[in-house]
């Protein structure tokens, strides 16, 4: 069984709280991404947003991407697994959240980020589908 560490993107970057929406899109083109953590100014996550966050809860609602701020959008703490946890874990996790993607940390810092496309590349279609359909069912 494979560790999520084996299925993760490295390298994950995150954003200020006090950061704005425009930046952040700015910051996830340059690195081709579609997710940022959030830190809050103590250093502690506060959250991620995403690029359908910035276009459903900011641009689409009538909000300026240039004054809004990640941590405007960011709620609650981000979903997470820890690095060491195996592959059925990470897909249980995601599953369960409905989300696309699942932060990793190792001692409290982000590490990497398991993605859909991460999974698409790992999974049997088995069990593809069947996250496929729990993250999509109802949307």
């Amino acid at each position: 069984m494979s560790t999520v560490r084996d299925l993760m993107t490295p390298d994950v970057r995150s954003i200020p709280a006090s950061e704005t929406l425009d930046r952040a899109a700015q910051l996830m083109r340059e690195h081709h991404i579609g997710a940022l953590p959030v830190r809050g100014d103590d250093g502690s996550l506060t959250g991620i947003v995403t690029d359908r966050d910035i276009i459903v809860k900011c641009v689409a609602a009538g909000h300026d991407p240039a004054r809004t701020t990640a941590g405007e959008l960011a709620e609650g703490d981000p979903v997470s697994v820890d690095v060491s946890a195996d592959s059925d874990e990470a897909v249980r996790v995601m599953s369960d959240a409905r989300i696309r993607r699942l932060l990793v940390l190792d001692g409290g810092e982000p590490v990497g980020m398991v993605t859909e496309a991460d999974l698409a590349r790992a999974l049997p279609s088995d069990q593809l589908v069947a996250f496929v359909s729990a993250v999509y069912a109802g949307r």
